[in-house]
């Protein structure tokens, strides 16, 4: 035991780098492989032999799809972590689809529950509770790697954007200094303020020239018993002191010892948490390192084995072709017809089939392409008839799973680190970098499937000549090889989006769109700064008929999935339901400014401002505004992920424009900007989200029809009140007492958003009242002063807000499903329903 303790005393300290790397690899291999077996066990619920049963039960239905969306989260959470930390940059390659595809199934899975339950917010309180997982476990994690993957990238334009502003700063025009209009009550206000602070001063001067005064008239010399009266006075006041010292000292002992209250000791930096920072730090380091290497080996692979092996695989594939021309002639009497490009070229011809077969294929799919024509009258009607019949029985039948873009990538994945990954032995590649042999494979399939297509091309050249010196020996006719391609479906071509800015560069695009205030720098906010807490009774108010308000928590959880995740991933983006424009409607001061800097900032995306007032005189006639809107989606689609922002939005929908708005002209988007909508597509990572605190003034329709996704933000329940009250004074310098009672300040606070609170702790805690808090502690009285004098949202206000959302389309699903009218009025289609509609 001592040689152990001197040999680790006496070992330097890099000698323990190894070993932690090595210990660190097999704990995220473990965790990898753990993630990847329940991943394994999914896909088998979800992809059973025999299709399952429709369900009958809503209910039951809900709850199965719950299960599994919180399982994916899991897995989710399990397998980021892994990729954040792992430096083999063809593990993280093969982690990241893996990611993605979890991801994006997450993702489809909220969609069917909206689909299904008609909310934007679920409560799955039974679920974790089976589960055994906190409401924590429930959170989206925000992979780090939408981020530290663009370091650079994101590094530049920052750069760009900074000089951008500090060159319209350096050559703007200073505003004039303007008089501030004060009503009278103000003026009032400052003359009583000052004049009180005179008076103040000069009642403090009277009193020190009044206390030197009486010093000096004080010539009588203390007597033998005044002094023991003063010694008894001060070892009274000091016994007392210390006494209370010594009770608080134990009391906070005891709280320790109960496990009410944590250990000072704990709550400074621990050097197994310096020690864990400092090794994540080398892990990015090493992982951006790692990259470079394996970037510039695949070059190097690529070009070796195009200089080494291209050749040979040419010559190769050309040899078998020729082999298999000659015997399908010796099998059939004629040559082939050589497979087309769509069909795989020549990878057909290696398929493990003899000549006759494979002639036999391409005959059928000739004939099936040939049986594809266009039906007569009578055979569409019968189509048509026997379809609605087969739809009728299926929805008839219950509900089941849609189909997922996922599924199949989750498969391949899955496939791939059982095959390869799982059973790998690694104690060769002890730095975790790395294997060229894995490129040599995978660079050499590549580039036989380059090679192939330029074979292709020559001999289906070769096949012609050969038919055409083959027909000419019999003296027939000679028969076209080539096919014609098959045109497109619809004669009309796409109309392209006409370029009104083709001769201008990205820079001076985005030059002119700062110096317009439409293009803005994001605030450095995070998501896990919009402070909320779970709502733990959604699910028991919801089996009692009640419809639960959401939480800041909810909210925080639904802009991850519709916004977050989609913006930060370009595969998720393409295959995940889309979505284009998102609507955050609550009262003043619940955060929805806040929200959407902190969508930029999570994903790295850039900030463009579309507000009706702040686009108020700028680029102006009908050819200005599609200028303006031109240049603003074609920079947003150039440097995406993108978000574009509208602040009260209800402004460009009002029912009636008030007359003070008339000059600005608030409804000049209205039109446009719809259409411009329409253009963004899958690939494009641009997202339109509006804020908006009072839509009751917009006509709902036209609101509802450019924003698919309404989100509703309610004030603050007691939970998020709780923690918004102790998080922000302690962001603001203050220390958190007893003195200080929390539940009772949430209490009182009901109704107040968390700018409100925001404005009352910096009203409070200033830069004097930190100093005096080691004397005298905050207290919750200290608060309530300045928080009475703010009007706090009203019940009323709330109720109108949730009388509104009940108007939109979502909201009226989810009242027809409460009453029961949904599932009556599903079978009325065809004939039955054109009837109604004409009524």
């Amino acid at each position: 035991m001592d040689l152990c303790e001197e040999s680790t005393a006496t070992a330097p300290r890099d000698a323990f780098v190894p070993v932690l790397a090595v210990s660190d690899n097999l704990t995220y291999n473990q965790l990898w492989a753990d993630a990847q077996l329940e991943l394994s066990r999914l896909l088998t619920e979800e992809l059973p032999a025999d299709p399952p049963r429709p369900e009958k039960d809503r209910v039951v239905f809900f709850q199965r799809l719950a299960m599994l969306y919180v399982r994916y989260i899991q897995i989710f959470r399990q397998l980021e972590k892994v990729y954040d930390q792992v430096v083999n940059p063809q593990k993280r390659r093969a982690i990241r689809a893996i990611v993605d595809g979890v991801m994006g199934r997450v993702l489809e899975l909220k969609n069917e529950m909206v689909e299904k339950e008609f909310s934007e917010y679920h409560y799955m309180d039974d679920v974790l509770h089976d589960l055994k997982l906190l409401p924590a476990d429930l959170e989206i994690p925000i992979p780090r790697y939408f981020i530290s993957d663009r370091n650079k990238e994101l590094q530049e334009r920052k750069t760009m954007l900074t000089e951008i502003l500090k060159m319209v700063e350096d050559t703007g025009i200073p505003e004039p200094i303007m008089a501030k209009d004060m009503s009278q009550e103000e003026a009032i206000k400052i003359i009583q303020v000052l004049e009180r602070a005179r008076q103040g001063r000069q009642r403090a001067k009277l009193n020190v020239e009044s206390r030197n005064m009486n010093r000096m008239y004080r010539t009588k010399d203390p007597g033998t018993a005044e002094i023991e009266l003063a010694a008894v006075c001060i070892q009274k006041v000091w016994r007392g002191f210390i006494q209370r010292k010594r009770a608080k000292i134990a009391r906070e002992e005891e709280m320790i010892f109960l496990g009410m209250v944590m250990d000072p000791k704990y709550q400074v930096p621990n050097p197994a948490e310096i020690t864990a920072q400092t090794s994540a730090d080398l892990t990015r380091t090493k992982q951006e390192e790692y990259e470079e290497d394996y970037l510039k080996s695949v070059v190097a692979v690529t070009n070796q084995i195009r200089d080494l092996e291209a050749h040979d695989m040419s010559k190769t594939m050309k040899e078998q072709i020729r082999q298999w021309f000659i015997e399908c002639r010796d099998a059939t009497g004629s040559f082939p017809d050589y497979p087309d490009e769509e069909d795989g070229g020549s990878l057909l011809i290696f398929a493990e089939k003899d000549p006759q077969q494979l002639r036999e294929e391409i005959a059928a799919k000739e004939e099936e392409e040939s049986n594809n024509k266009p039906k007569g009258k009578d055979e569409k009607k019968e189509g048509k008839k026997d379809k609605g019949k087969d739809e009728e029985e299926e929805e008839e039948a219950g509900l089941k799973m849609l189909p997922s873009a996922f599924l199949s990538d989750l498969e391949v994945g899955n496939k791939t680190f059982a095959d390869f990954w799982k059973s790998r032995n690694e104690s060769q590649n002890f730095n975790q970098r790395h294997e060229v042999e894995l490129i040599k494979e995978q660079k050499r399939t590549d580039i036989e499937a380059e090679i192939r297509l330029q074979v292709d091309e020559q001999m289906r050249q070769e096949l012609a000549e050969w038919k055409l010196a083959v027909d000419k020996d019999k003296g027939g006719k000679t028969k076209g090889n080539a096919k014609k391609k098959k045109g497109s479906k619809s004669g009309k071509k796409k109309k392209k989006e006409k370029d009104l800015t083709a001769d201008r560069t990205l820079e001076s695009l985005c030059q002119e769109l700062v110096e317009q205030g439409l293009m803005k720098k994001a605030n450095d906010v995070r998501l896990e700064d919009y402070l909320g807490d779970y709502s733990y009774l959604g699910t028991t108010l919801r089996q009692n008929d009640i419809e639960p308000m959401p939480s800041l928590s909810d909210v925080r959880q639904v802009l991850s999935l519709y916004a977050i995740l989609p913006l930060g991933s370009q595969v998720v983006h393409e295959k995940a339901p889309l979505i284009k424009a998102i609507l955050l409607a609550g009262p003043a001061g619940v955060g929805k400014k806040m929200l959407i800097h902190a969508i930029c900032q999570e994903t790295g995306a850039n900030l463009f401002d579309l507000s009706p007032l702040n686009t108020a005189g700028k680029y102006p006639g009908k050819n200005g505004l599609a200028m303006m809107l031109h240049m603003v989606f074609k920079v947003a689609r150039l440097l995406q992920p993108s978000v574009i922002w509208i602040e009260d939005a209800e402004k460009m929908f009002y029912k009636k424009v008030p007359k003070e708005e008339k000059e600005l002209d608030p409804k000049r988007l209205k039109k446009d900007l719809p259409k411009s909508l329409k253009l963004i597509k899958g690939e494009d990572r641009v997202l339109i989200v509006g804020t908006t605190k009072d839509p009751l003034t917009a006509d709902i329709k036209s609101l509802c029809k450019m924003y698919s996704k309404i989100i509703l933000i309610p004030r603050p329940d007691y939970g998020s009140r709780y923690i918004l009250w102790k998080q922000l004074i302690k962001k603001q310098g203050g220390v958190i007492t007893k003195a200080l009672d929390l539940s009772s300040l949430a209490k009182i606070s009901d109704g107040y958003t968390p700018g409100h609170m925001i404005k009352v702790i910096q009203s409070v805690v200033t830069k004097r009242r930190i100093l005096q808090q080691a004397n005298r502690p905050l207290t919750a009285a200290e608060f309530v002063a300045p928080l009475a004098k703010i009007d706090p949202v009203f019940q009323e206000e709330e109720e109108a807000l949730k009388n509104w959302y009940a108007k939109t389309p979502l909201g009226k699903k989810r009242i027809k499903a409460a009453t029961g009218n949904e599932e009556e009025e599903a079978p009325v289609k065809g004939k039955d329903a054109k009837k109604k509609g004409k009524k």
